[in-house]
């Protein structure tokens, strides 16, 4: 149970705080408004700085409330400020620009596909059991594990037909690459 003395006190705190908040309450509101620039998190902010005044009411010393009371509103805007950067969501416009960097082009998507076409016909060239696996590799880009998994052969005995397939492949697409530029 609370003393007289003790009631007497938060009554005085409850006073001065209302107080505060008739004299100051557009003070701090435009304070808090001109640096959010947004009436609702201005209108926030407004009652944590009397919130925050109240709570340290007894550290306060006594002196130029105003300039007290208007610095926590400032560094409260902020806080804010700080955060709001960290949380902040992208528009639409930063969206669609960073889905369209993300998308091929249609000049990149056409020397893709001819790219995979050539790429196809080359694995095909060549004879079995490189072709295959060429074309899993290559094209289907399989990993040696997958493919001993799917042909039910020894790993090595994959990565030797890779490496050999690789050598193949580089022939050819060399030759091929010497064709075109004539």
């Amino acid at each position: 149970m609370k003393t007289t003395e003790e009631v007497e006190i938060i009554k005085s705190e409850d006073q001065q705080l209302s107080e505060w908040i008739d004299q100051y309450e557009n003070l701090i509101f435009s304070i808090c408004y001109k640096l959010t620039n947004n009436y609702f998190d201005a209108e926030d902010l407004t009652q944590e700085t009397f919130l925050l005044a109240y709570q340290h009411l007894s550290t306060f010393d006594g002196n130029n409330e105003r300039a007290w009371i208007s610095k926590i509103a400032t560094n409260k805007c902020l806080d804010y400020l700080k955060c709001a950067k960290r949380r902040s969501l992208p528009t639409e416009d930063t969206y669609f620009k960073a889905m369209k960097s993300n998308l091929p082009t249609p000049l990149e998507s056409v020397l893709e596909t001819d790219t995979k076409s050539r790429l196809l016909s080359t694995c095909q060239s060549l004879k079995d059991p490189y072709r295959q696996v060429a074309i899993d590799y290559f094209y289907k880009e399989m990993t040696a594990k997958e493919m001993a998994n799917q042909y039910g052969k020894n790993l090595k005995t994959i990565q030797t037909q890779i490496y050999r397939a690789k050598s193949m492949m580089k022939k050819l697409w060399g030759k091929e690459m010497e064709y075109e530029s004539k």
